[in-house]
């Protein structure tokens, strides 16, 4: 006769059940530990998949906003230097008339003029590290003045023909709903400087002009008119920087911002997504203690058999 074993097969696929059970919960704790995450999967949040999804966008809303506030600061600095450079191109403009007109010679004011013109463009129709024009408007990928010489400008009947520059200045969005214009139009900025630059280039070259060692009546009483001018066009580009100096400050402080929404967006996903290490390591060990033991009751209920409750029988 052949002895069989005690246990049944309901008794068996309890243990594999428990054995499965045991198998899945070392599973999910040893990927907590390795991960420091709840869970690689929204699923595995339940009932906090909706809040982790809405923390997860705002994060990565606000991270998007202060990526193109930080380029949008790095261009308000940057106006900020080139708008010194045209301020003080101006107020050279200003003193070479001023000086032509008190010691009466206009020898080197052409020579002044010309030099202050190529500076002035060369700014005007500066690039930004993608090659789009900072002083461009919506045109931003055509250079905003036209004319390549002051006698170019000076052919014009108009200054305002030497601008292509587009008529809407560039905004950042720094929030929901949140916009700061950073950009300057060239023709804004530069008109006054030119339009100077035009008037003296087109006197030099009339009937009155030709400025030389000793100025004319004529030339002494156009260049005394032109100070006031060229003042006014200095102004202009300081007004322009002031406001700019604002946007920089309007910027930094929506970075601030930005900044510490990030921090208290990414504060509510770590609490919903990242695991208590602590716990989630405690949790390991008793899993592995678990699995242990079932895997070893599972083995040995396969061994028992009825032998194991037969007594022995005398012999006799």
């Amino acid at each position: 006769m052949t002895i069989g074993t005690v246990s049944t097969s309901a008794q068996s696929m309890l243990l594999i059940s428990q054995l499965n059970q045991d198998n899945t919960a070392l599973n999910q704790t040893q990927q907590q530990v390795s991960s420091g995450l709840v869970s690689t999967t929204y699923g595995g949040y339940g009932d906090q998949t909706a809040a982790l999804e809405s923390a997860q966008a705002a994060v990565d809303r606000t991270n998007s906003y202060q990526a193109a506030t930080q380029l949008a600061l790095n261009q308000a600095n940057l106006q900020d230097t080139q708008l010194t450079q045209l301020s003080s191109l101006a107020s050279q403009l200003q003193q070479d008339i001023t000086t032509a007109v008190a010691n009466n010679t206009g020898s080197t004011l052409m020579a002044s003029a010309s030099s202050i013109y190529d500076q002035v463009t060369q700014i005007l129709n500066s690039q930004d590290s993608n090659g789009n024009y900072i002083y461009g408007g919506d045109q931003n990928n055509t250079p905003p003045v036209t004319t390549t010489s002051l006698s170019d400008l000076a052919s014009l009947s108009s200054v305002s023909q030497a601008f292509t520059s587009g008529t809407v200045k560039g905004s950042v969005q720094v929030g929901d709903g949140q916009t700061v214009q950073v950009g300057l139009l060239a023709s804004n900025i530069g008109t006054g400087i030119l339009q100077t630059l035009s008037d003296i280039a087109n006197f030099n070259t009339g009937s009155s002009g030709n400025f030389g060692s000793t100025l004319t009546g004529a030339q002494s009483t156009f260049l005394s008119n032109e100070i006031p001018v060229s003042q006014s066009a200095g102004e202009t580009v300081t007004n322009a920087a002031a406001q700019n100096g604002d946007t920089y400050q309007q910027l930094q402080g929506a970075l601030t911002q930005q900044q510490a929404m990030s921090t208290l967006y990414t504060g509510f996903v770590s609490n919903i997504q990242n695991v208590n290490m602590a716990s989630a390591i405690s949790s390991l060990n008793l899993d592995q203690t678990a699995l242990q033991a079932a895997t070893e009751v599972t083995a040995q209920l396969g061994q028992i058999s009825l032998l194991n409750y037969l007594s022995p029988t005398s012999s006799g």
